[in-house]
């Protein structure tokens, strides 16, 4: 039974509802996460501050056992500099720097006396953008106090998040909708199911649900195992032997640009689901915010359905 796919003429209702349930959730919701994850990178700052003698050390050997710092060390700067203008402006390894801020670590294989001149060149550059409106005590080679410390680490903080920002947002949505998704489904009896003990998929017993399950599946051509990751499944009260459970991806968009940039994922991963488990697979959307009929239709040809959290209710229709 189709939920929502086949009732294109109230797409455009529920659209305009779904955007006004994100915005409301946003206003309300969204300055919290941000401020939290503020206050994290606060700390962070403050740390890489401690580290680095409030920015007048930056010299290799900091860098070598903090290579973690350098996204701060980035936003300290005047301007506040992205990874490849730093490679640039420094003439510095781009494999060091990408290594450096995506493994936490210098490449294991770089010949020292390398890695220890190209550290060099990334503190230097780093001291020489740094941003002395913030760090005054840099032209005044004095020491700061705690109240100069923690205003600097609060600027570069904002820095830090204003460019993370949809981040923050999505992880914090995403939280929200599967706890929305676990209270619906609690409230009718059903039960976390435990992955740790069993992670077959076929063995999920019924009334029971899991959150961030790995589902394994056959990769087209050489047929090597992989798992991908669903948001929920949940094994239906009336399920027989050998059924599969419900499978459902929670989505929510903050503006209709980004949806069909995204809208291929969930083709991908039905189609791998049916190369695998069949045509009986149930795929479903849990949506909420920012998505249009084109964003729709692409669904529809690809033959997945959809639920919208403004009206999570519907989530019955698929005999839960």
């Amino acid at each position: 039974m189709r939920v929502n796919s086949d009732k294109p003429d109230i797409w455009k209702l529920d659209i305009d509802k779904s955007v006004d349930f994100y915005n409301k959730w946003f206003m309300r919701f969204a300055p919290k996460a941000y401020r939290s994850s503020r206050l994290d990178a606060t700390k962070q700052v403050e740390s890489t501050l401690k580290l680095t003698n409030n920015l007048t050390d930056i010299g290799p050997e900091v860098l070598n056992s903090n290579p973690g710092i350098l996204p701060i060390l980035r936003m300290a700067t005047a301007p506040p500099i992205a990874r490849d203008r730093l490679i640039g402006l420094g003439n510095i390894s781009p494999n060091l720097v990408r290594t450096m801020e995506k493994n936490n670590s210098v490449p294991p294989h770089m010949k020292p006396r390398v890695v220890e001149s190209e550290l060099a060149k990334i503190g230097k550059t780093i001291r020489v953008l740094a941003d002395e409106d913030i760090f005054t005590w840099l032209d005044s080679k004095k020491q700061p106090t705690k109240e100069q410390i923690h205003r600097a680490a609060t600027i570069v903080a904002d820095r830090l998040c204003g460019a993370v920002a949809d981040p923050i947002i999505r992880n914090a949505q995403e939280k929200r909708q599967l706890a929305s998704i676990k209270a619906w489904l609690e409230k009718r009896g059903y039960k976390h199911f435990d992955t740790k003990r069993d992670r077959e998929i076929h063995k999920v017993p019924p009334a029971t649900f899991a959150i961030r399950f790995n589902v394994p599946i056959k990769q087209p051509g050489n047929g090597r195992q992989v798992n991908i990751p669903i948001d929920v499944i949940i094994m239906p009260k009336n399920a027989k032997a050998g059924m599969l459970p419900v499978m459902i991806e929670a989505k929510s968009a903050g503006d209709f640009t980004n949806t069909n940039k995204r809208r291929k994922e969930e083709a991908t991963k039905i189609n791998q689901l049916r190369s695998t488990y069949g045509e009986e697979v149930k795929f479903i959307l849990f949506l909420c915010g920012y998505f249009d009929s084109g964003y729709l239709g692409y669904e529809v040809a690809e033959g997945i359905d959809w639920v919208w959290e403004h009206r999570i209710d519907d989530l019955e229709r698929l005999g839960l």
